[in-house]
């Protein structure tokens, strides 16, 4: 949904409330990815599997729109910085290395998993 503003204010807020979102939105899958290893230490193989299917959904929603979350093109129609985190509140070095580092932890996971599934 994209709200035609033109007054500033209005388009800052707007801009805050796409940012409140993107970042509840992308802690809910950081969380999932943080998740998988601690059930699949658990032997609740069943919750990792399904935390796994609900983060390949959200990467293949990515692949989808290049590699880039939906709501960052939204919340580039509201401003035109281009910082790494203009969109979502998140620390510049977090947001810049945002894929790689949750990337790494799940596949991790996916791996972990994996592993104690066929030692199960």
């Amino acid at each position: 949904m994209v709200f035609i503003v033109n007054d500033p204010t209005e388009l800052n807020i707007v801009l805050r409330i796409i940012k409140v979102a993107h970042t509840v939105v992308w802690a809910f899958f950081a969380g999932c990815i943080l998740a998988i290893p601690y059930f699949a230490w658990r032997r609740k193989l069943e919750t990792a599997s399904v935390l796994i299917a609900i983060v390949t959904i959200e990467v293949a929603v990515l692949i989808a729109n290049r590699m880039r979350c939906p709501l960052t093109g939204v919340a580039a129609l509201y401003t035109d910085d281009r910082r790494d985190n203009f969109d979502i509140y998140l620390p510049l070095w977090l947001a810049r290395h945002n894929k790689v580092i949750f990337g790494t932890l799940f596949g991790a996971g996916v791996t972990f998993t994996a592993f104690r599934w066929a030692t199960n």
